[in-house]
Formats: structure tokens, C-alpha cells, sequence
């Protein structure tokens, strides 16, 4: 894994009135065994990754409680276990990252919504939406209300995160209906502390086993007659019963402010955010308490008409703080003050920005605007102070620069076994011309990003040979898709694989096999090695013999496969070169094999540290660059794009252009080398053994070498 929790998983462990500090996600994680839950799953990704990874580490103390604990192969898988809970009491979360997963999930989830759960069904969504962003711009919060499932959007704090994932249960168990809760990256990240509860034991779980099946009813399946009622239950008893359920336990909060003749209704979520803003023009101090009312949505869906109406009824003009678009919960609140005749003046997208991430900044241009308008006695110099000073900042920085600053798109780490593959690519084009690349989710969509600027397109996860389909056969030359490990057991055997050998397709696929799902934190994958300790293609016993990537293709009726050591770079150009020519028909598949560097680097510095402890010889091998050979044109760097490898400007006063220069980051993959040899550069690259604690034998060897090198330099 990518890390270890060891420190995660004792405080999983607290019992009542003990202290637990950690961030939003582990929080989330210590309420779910609090509330009971029996079974847990989901599918890894950026912000909720931990809440998985952290259960699955702790197996030993899950199945001690009776929870079950699952790592999905894709959202769907993850979604579908919400199932047990329409038949049985059994509370179940399950977890993945933002719309992309819920898209992937929402066959499911449709079916789920309209059957209806018995025990409370929760789905925590890493909402990753903003400039930090990895996915498409998009919310949740659609799906939500197209299934007519409930969301909510805790305010970023411990305490109240955690408690309203108990919360979430026992209204999802009240109005039977799965509930959503969605976290932004800023609330799954953000730490502090709350006082825990004890760990409840599920009142249905691997220890406490249903003695006989759920009686059939087929009012529970999500099936013709049964479908028509389901539908009604959702808006004529579910959704009273939710409603009632928010409304009783409070779960929205109202923060009372000395201003009355204005007001803020504002997602959860984005609360911190907008006491930020406030604090800087002047409306709120350093403790959080702001002078205009706030009423925070912890529950964005459904809102509560009792609610909104009391909060809008005695001001002159509201604003709806609402980050994404469309703007569902102003248009919502627009509807029910309506339909209430309250004729407070509401804003909203008309002084915020229509979409893009609420920051503080743009918070605080909405609310100079707003409240210009509607509260012209409220003193809100220091916002006009705070922006001419931002100002004054950004154009002092420009005018120091002299210029704008380079972009820095994203890269493949150093070292990355996949940078070789890409390098590859880019020498066969030189001879074969471009082709159509059907790109994928994963590290290797770094590739899309200068120097390598591959691949026409991104359709989603495991997605890429699927996407290929309709523009293969308008094109002359062969196209190719590329996909992970991971991509290709998520989404890619079945969507592309099987798809293109029903159809007879003559496309070459690329698989990126590092072992483990690495963009999200090497988790393992079906096909992952046994033993972590060996480096795949050198030791190929490590991987499961029955469980490969290999077997499973062959078993498809794959009949041109190839397996290529990724490093190797002359041998991928000339794969690559046979796969995009050959006449054979049918899918041509190479699996670049390479383990991913992270986890190696992870796997072997405790090793060399105990080695260096102990006094023990330990060898490292390095690249550089010989000034005097270097002539300047850099090709070296457009073909290999790792970002150890550099510039310097040269010791000759002769040569104007600097050379290339590798930095103390290279971690010895020899991809410089590598590329120089197939793309026939100049030879200014030299490898060399780094010797740390060196034997005797090395250090007479060193003199030698030495003195050996002296006779021949000149005088």
C-alpha cells in the first residue's frame, strides 16, 4: 500500500469520551463503526481513499467487530452491495470518488432508490470538484436528485461530520431511502478532533448470522408492477419522512447573526469557506461568529420548506452560496418561497459565479455585490482594503517576474516505468506517422501533457479500447488505446476486450501492467504479485499463474500478445513498430510490464537504510551527462520528459546552449540511456556506481582507477 495506518487504526479502536484527532476521512471512518455498520466497500480514489485502505488494513479488528469489509473492482460492484440492505437491518456504506464513480455506480444506485432499504444505506462521495480537481466538473448532486436519494453536505468540522454519519443511518432507516453524503476535498482533509463513542457491535454481521433468507416480497424489487409504487412512496412517504427526520434532529444549522435584514443559506460544505470571506470584508472575527445570519445545509437534499420559509420570511434579501452548477438548491428555494408567497428578494448565481470552485475570493466578490445592494449601512471598506492589496500583490509579483510563469502540468513521477512506453511511442511515429491514441484514467494520462502530448481522447476509467470503436474503421492506419492494470479489471476487459472481439476489431491495445492501482495508492489488484517484495517481469512466480492479465486474454481468444519490459526501450519501439504493421487480424495486445517506482522506492529505502545501519556495502547506480560530449539540441529531453533530466548552463564558454544535466532526484532507471541508444543520440550519457560503506576491495580498486586516470589526463 501506499502508506501504512498503523497510527489510523488504533484510534479506529477508542471507546466513549476518549479524544480522537486525525482528518475529515478518518473521522467518517471511526462514526461508521460507532453507528453499527455491518458491512463495508467501495472503489479507491482521491479524497476517500484512507476510509477504504485504512478498514482493509485493520481487517484483523474488523472481523473481531463483525464488519465486513470489501475492496470493489469498480464502483458498480460497490454500489450493488448496498442490496443487502433492502431485505435485511443490516447498515452498509459504501465509498468512491466523486461523479465519475457515481456515474460508473448509478445502475445500481437507481435500482437501490426505487426498492427502498430496510437497514440505513450510506454512500460517502469524495466530491472533487475545483481547480484541484483530477475529473470532469461535474456533481453528485444531480444523481441525487434524479433517484430521489438523500444528500447531505456536512460542514467542514469533526464533530459534525461524524455526527451526522449516524445521522445518515437512522434517517436513511426512517424515510428508507439510501442517503449520499458528499465530501470535498477540503472536508475529507481537514483535521481536528471530537469525542468518540464506543464501537457498536452490527446488529447483522459475519458474527451474527441470519439464521434463514429474508421472506420473498416482491414489493422490494425494483420490477414492473412493483416499479409504480415505489415511485409514488418516494415523493408521498419517503420524503415526508425525511423532511420530519431533518427537521426534529436539527441536522441543518442556524448560526444567529446581529444583521437582520439579511441572511446567507449556504451548502455545508462550503461553510469554512464562507466564514473566511466574511472575516475578510469585515463581518465576522477571528472566532468564527459572523454578524449576518447563516443558515448551513448540512442537508442539501431535500431541503425543508419550514426551515427555508422561517429563515427568509423577515429578511429584505437572501444569498445562496452554492458551489457547481446548475444552481439546484437556489432554483429549489426559489420554488418553495414561491409557492410560500414570500417575496424576500433571492440571490445567488447572478453575483457568484456561474461554475468553478467557491474560494474565498470569489466568495467575497458575491458578497460585496450582495450586499452593495441590499445592506448599503454595513461597513465593508476593509473588502474593498483586502482586494486593492491583492492587487497591489499580484501586479508587484509580475512586475518582478517580468513575465507570466511557465505552466507546470502534471508529470510522471521520476523513474516512472510507464515514461519509457510514451518514449517509445514518439520514435515509431517518426517512421510510421501518427496514430489515433484512445488515451485512459490512470498515471498514464500524464502523457497527454508535454513532451509527449499523447493521446485524442479520455472517455473514462478502463474506457479507452471501448472509445476506439466508432473512428477505427474510418482511419488507414491502425489505432491504439492504452489502459492500466487497473483500467483494464475496472471497466477495460469487459467494455473493450470482449467488445472488440465480438466485433472482429484490428486495434492494437496497450496495457500498463505495474501491479497495483497507483494513480490512487497502489492498492492491489486481482492480478497484483503475491510476494511484494519481487519486481515484476524478473520474477514472473511472484504473480497468481491463475489469475493474470495474460491468462484472462488468452481465455477471450487474444491470439497476438506480447510482453515487453517497459525499460527497454529499443524492444518497445520495434513491438510497437510489428503490432502497428503486421497483417495478422484481431486485437494486437502489449503488456508493458514495469513496477510501478513509488511503491519500488517504498519497498527498498527501509531496506537500504538498515543495510547503511549496519555498516553493510550498498551500491546505487547513476546517470549523468558528460558536458564536453553534449552538443546542445536536447532531443534527449523531448523523448524522455523525466524531470531529473535538466539543464545547466555549460562549462565551455564555447557553447552557448546548455547541456543536459541530470539531477541528485534520478533514481537509476536508465531511461536516458535507454533512449539515447534507440533513437541513436549522441553518446553523452555515462552510468556510475554509487559504492556507500565500500570493502577494501573497493577502495583499492577506487586507487587504481584513480592513478590509472592520472597518467592518461594531461599535464
Amino acid at each position: 500500500m501506499e502508506r501504512q495506518f498503523n497510527a489510523e487504526i488504533e484510534s479506529l479502536k477508542l471507546g466513549e469520551g476518549e479524544m480522537f484527532h486525525g482528518e475529515g476521512i478518518l473521522a467518517v471512518t471511526k462514526a461508521l463503526l460507532q453507528s453499527g455498520v455491518s458491512y463495508v466497500g467501495g472503489y479507491q480514489g482521491a479524497p476517500v481513499s484512507h476510509l477504504l485502505d485504512v478498514m482493509v488494513q485493520a481487517r484483523d479488528y474488523m472481523d473481531e467487530l463483525g464488519v465486513h469489509v470489501e475492496a470493489c473492482t469498480n464502483e458498480a460492484s460497490a454500489a450493488a452491495m448496498l442490496g443487502a440492505s433492502i431485505n435485511y437491518p443490516a447498515r452498509g456504506a459504501v465509498t468512491w470518488k466523486s461523479i465519475v464513480g457515481t456515474n460508473v455506480a448509478s445502475d445500481a444506485l437507481t435500482h437501490v432508490a426505487s426498492a427502498g432499504v430496510l437497514g440505513g444505506a450510506l454512500i460517502v462521495v469524495g466530491e472533487d470538484y475545483g481547480e484541484g480537481a483530477s475529473v470532469a466538473q461535474e456533481r453528485t448532486h444531480a444523481i441525487a436528485l434524479k433517484s430521489s436519494m438523500w444528500m447531505l453536505d456536512p460542514r467542514p468540522n469533526l464533530a459534525t461530520i461524524a455526527r451526522l454519519v449516524q445521522h445518515a443511518f437512522e434517517l436513511s432507516e426512517a424515510s428508507n431511502t439510501p442517503v449520499f453524503m458528499d465530501l470535498r476535498i477540503r472536508a475529507c482533509h481537514v483535521h481536528g478532533s471530537f469525542v468518540a463513542g464506543a464501537n457498536r457491535a452490527p446488529a447483522l454481521s459475519t458474527r451474527k448470522l441470519q439464521a434463514e433468507a429474508a421472506t420473498f416480497d416482491y414489493e422490494h424489487i425494483p420490477h414492473p408492477p412493483a416499479t409504480y409504487r415505489q415511485e409514488k412512496l418516494k415523493m408521498n412517504v419517503r420524503m415526508p419522512a425525511a423532511r420530519k427526520y431533518i427537521r426534529e434532529h436539527g441536522l441543518n444549522e442556524l448560526f444567529a447573526g446581529s444583521e437582520t435584514s439579511v441572511g446567507i443559506i449556504c451548502q455545508g460544505g462550503l461553510y469554512n469557506n464562507l466564514l473566511r470571506a466574511l472575516q475578510l470584508i469585515g463581518l465576522a472575527d477571528d472566532f468564527g461568529v459572523s454578524r449576518i445570519p447563516i443558515l448551513a445545509l448540512n442537508v442539501v437534499y431535500p431541503l425543508v420548506p419550514e426551515e427555508i420559509s422561517a429563515f427568509c420570511s423577515d429578511k429584505t434579501a437572501v444569498l445562496v452560496v452554492e458551489e457547481g452548477q446548475p444552481e439546484f438548491i437556489e432554483q429549489d428555494i426559489a420554488t418553495l418561497l414561491r409557492r410560500a408567497d414570500i417575496q424576500t428578494r433571492l440571490h445567488g448565481k447572478d453575483v457568484l459565479i456561474m461554475a468553478g470552485e467557491y474560494t474565498a475570493e470569489v466568495i467575497v466578490h458575491g458578497l460585496m455585490g450582495f450586499f452593495g445592494a441590499h445592506a448599503a449601512h454595513l461597513d465593508i471598506s476593509a473588502g474593498t482594503r483586502w482586494h486593492e492589496t491583492a492587487d497591489a500583490a499580484r501586479a508587484r509579483e509580475a512586475e518582478l517576474l517580468g513575465a507570466p510563469l511557465p505552466p507546470r502540468p502534471p508529470n510522471f513521477c521520476v523513474g516512472c516505468p510507464e515514461r519509457p512506453v510514451f518514449a517509445a511511442i514518439k520514435l515509431v511515429e517518426r517512421d510510421i506517422g501518427k496514430r489515433h491514441i484512445s488515451a485512459d484514467i490512470g498515471c498514464h494520462s500524464f502523457a497527454t501533457f508535454a513532451p509527449f502530448s499523447l493521446g485524442n481522447s479520455i472517455l473514462g476509467y478502463g474506457m479507452s479500447l471501448a472509445s476506439s470503436a466508432g473512428v477505427a474503421p474510418m482511419l488507414a492506419g491502425r489505432s491504439m488505446a492504452i489502459m492500466g492494470d487497473g483500467g483494464f479489471w475496472h471497466n477495460g476487459f469487459l467494455s473493450g476486450v470482449a467488445s472488440n472481439q465480438l466485433n472482429g476489431g484490428d486495434k492494437v491495445l496497450l496495457i500498463m501492467k505495474n501491479g497495483f492501482t497507483s494513480a490512487t495508492g497502489t492498492q492491489e489488484l486481482v492480478s497484483s504479485p503475491q510476494d511484494e517484495s519481487a519486481e515484476l517481469a524478473q520474477d514472473k512466480s511472484s504473480v497468481r499463474s491463475d489469475r493474470t492479465i495474460e491468462n484472462t486474454l488468452r481465455g477471450a481468444g487474444v491470439k497476438w500478445l506480447r510482453n515487453v519490459y517497459t525499460y527497454r526501450v529499443a524492444d518497445m519501439s520495434k513491438t510497437l513498430r510489428e503490432a502497428f504493421t503486421t497483417e495478422e487480424p484481431g486485437l494486437k495486445v502489449i503488456i508493458a510490464e514495469g513496477e510501478c517506482q513509488l511503491e519500488r522506492q517504498r519497498r527498498i529505502r527501509p531496506v537500504l537504510a538498515r543495510l547503511l545501519g549496519s555498516g553493510a556495502r550498498v551500491l546505487r547506480t547513476r546517470f549523468g551527462v558528460d558536458d564536453e560530449t553534449c552538443s546542445g539540441d536536447h532531443s534527449c529531453i523531448r523523448l524522455s520528459g523525466c524531470p531529473s533530466l535538466t539543464l545547466k548552463a555549460s562549462a565551455d564558454t564555447l557553447k552557448v546552449d546548455p547541456v543536459a544535466h541530470v539531477n541528485h532526484s534520478c533514481v537509476g532507471c536508465g531511461l536516458c540511456g535507454e533512449v539515447a541508444h534507440a533513437a541513436i543520440l549522441c553518446p553523452s550519457f555515462y552510468r556510475a556506481e554509487v559504492v556507500q560503506n565500500p570493502s577494501a576491495w573497493d577502495r583499492l580498486l577506487a586507487r587504481v582507477r584513480t592513478t590509472v586516470i592520472g597518467w592518461l589526463q594531461p599535464a
